[in-house]
């Protein structure tokens, strides 16, 4: 697998935004799941609706990668987040993954 990050229109990443956040713990175990997610190793993911998918990491708050699939290869990062913010990261990061796909779309 292929792991990428959604830039918004100001090139700018979410997901590195909020990664850059986190003490060096939490991200060692949020580059450790994404390192097993490249590898296919697909546990602790479930669907949150809309070709968007929630990786929960067992650590700390509950700490949450938010990601799409780009076909079978390529696994989009959208966003992070923790349990107690789920509900509006999953609505942030479905309004982003509908930009991904409208733009890739368009061409942009």
């Amino acid at each position: 697998m292929k792991i990428t990050e959604f830039l918004g229109r100001d090139g700018h990443s979410p997901f590195q935004d909020w990664f850059d956040h986190l003490d060096t713990q939490a991200a060692a175990k949020v580059t450790t799941a994404i390192t097993r997610m490249g590898q296919g190793n697909m546990s602790g993911v479930k669907s949150v609706g809309g070709g968007l998918y929630e990786r929960k990491i067992d650590f700390g708050p509950g700490y949450r990668i938010y990601f799409g699939k780009d076909g079978d290869r390529i696994i989009i990062l959208i966003g992070g987040g923790t349990k107690r913010r789920q509900s509006k990261d999953i609505q942030t990061a479905k309004d982003r993954w509908s930009e991904y796909k409208k733009r890739k779309k368009e061409g942009d």
